[in-house]
């Protein structure tokens, strides 16, 4: 049986602010070169590498051409899971790469992660080292920038309503000052520590989905993002040219740090950590595939209940049967065949019985109908999956849970 058995980060590269074609396009052109760049810096060849992660986050993913721009740039890195994050998996991302969920398991308390980036803060609620709680908002250090002279060139659409100076003009230090102190009075109504008022409303951002009900046992704060490096260090209000070394000291005055408070292992790399080393598994080491051009990217998770259109190309999760005999087997190839008779028939198992299942089907089926099996894979059908070239006899597969599933959002509303 196949496993990832050691995480080690080998390069580090220099932060970059995603380039910009206009504030309403991304530079993928831009992103190339970068990336080209880094990997020579890093002195690694791209088709050294097996698989990995190209995932845009943030304020970026809400640019016009993100999308494109995601696939120009994955073929640009080799064959790469893919994903424009959404809240929940940036969340899950952060906190992990962060060491939060590890924190938290290891000093048994009931933590909340917050990852302070560029244009939205991601939450993460861990009790005992698992993440029951995610939920995103409109805080980040660069919904305003500004150039030396102190003019803003940008203003962020999530202000609108709460900061009056307009772009081209210069806002006061008192300004500055009162919209970052806002800004981690809107971060203290989600952690608990403030009475939640139309402000935490006005900055959730509307792809969290449920609205946030704060928690009242958190024990203890953890922060990462490019913020977090503000919160503890000095720095020149306008050095980064946006509001993040002031917002940093808003919230290191704020009752956010008045309590336990901890910075990530990872700060402004915390999110891509938790991409590069906590979002690839390895299937089980019997599967079995035919017909199938790999990588497979953004396959939508379904049960085997649920049926899917003709053609359509989605993942059917199902728990297996732990030492199936033939005819269990058989019988069940036979239903799944009933249940899904057209299009690529792709399905992740719990039990170890990938490829005993996928012969069964193969020899049911005509040959050119495509067929992947992969099992130890626990999945949810409001998951995506992207499953890599195989590595030996396993597949890479990441599992990109975009929106959490009801007993999880019941439980949210809960606490």
């Amino acid at each position: 049986e196949l496993e990832i058995a050691e995480r080690r980060v080998l390069y580090k590269s220099p932060i970059h602010f995603t380039p910009l074609l206009a504030e309403g396009l991304v530079d993928g052109e831009g992103i190339r070169r970068l990336v080209e760049a880094e990997y020579c810096a890093a002195g690694i060849d791209r088709h050294q590498v097996d698989t990995g992660a190209v995932i845009i986050t943030g304020e970026t993913s809400r640019k016009e051409n993100a999308a494109a721009v995601l696939k120009a740039l994955s073929d640009a890195a080799g064959n790469f899971v893919v994903a424009t994050a959404g809240p929940h998996l940036e969340s899950v991302l952060a906190a992990k790469g962060a060491g939060a969920d590890a924190f938290s398991a290891d000093c048994g308390k009931s933590v909340l992660h917050i990852d302070i980036g560029g244009g939205t803060s991601n939450l993460a609620l861990i009790r005992d080292g698992q993440i029951v709680a995610t939920g995103c908002m409109n805080v980040g250090g660069r919904l305003l920038k500004l150039d030396k002279a102190g003019k803003i060139t940008y203003r962020s659409p999530a202000l609108e309503g709460l900061f009056s100076p307009k772009v081209g003009e210069i806002p006061t230090p008192s300004q500055l000052e009162s919209l970052c102190a806002m800004l981690a009075q809107g971060l203290e109504m989600a952690a608990g520590l403030r009475p939640a008022e139309d402000l935490l409303d006005k900055l959730w951002t509307t792809e969290a989905g449920t609205p946030w009900l704060p928690p009242k046992d958190v024990q203890a704060l953890s922060f990462s993002g490019g913020v977090a490096d503000c919160i503890d260090k000095q720095h020149e209000s306008l050095a980064f040219g946006d509001i993040g070394p002031l917002l940093g000291a808003a919230i290191r005055k704020s009752k956010l740090c008045a309590g336990s408070y901890r910075l990530g292992s990872e700060t402004i790399r915390a999110t891509v950590i938790g991409a590069g080393c906590h979002s690839t598994q390895l299937s089980g080491s019997t599967v079995f595939h035919r017909g199938i051009e790999f990588p497979l990217k953004n396959l939508p998770v379904v049960s085997m209940e649920e049926p899917t259109e003709s053609g359509i190309a989605a993942v059917i999760a199902l728990p297996g049967l732990p030492a199936a005999n033939y005819r269990q087997i058989t019988t069940l190839a036979q239903q799944l065949i009933t249940t899904h008779p057209h299009g690529p028939l792709l399905l992740a198992l719990e039990a170890d019985m990938a490829k005993a299942l996928g012969q069964a089907l193969a020899l049911r089926t005509p040959p050119s109908r495509p067929i992947l099996c992969i099992d130890r894979v626990k999945l949810s059908p409001d998951s995506y999956l992207d499953v890599g070239a195989p590595i030996g006899s396993a597949l890479p597969v990441v599992v990109k849970t975009l929106i959490f599933n009801d007993k999880l959002q019941n439980f949210r509303r809960s606490i």
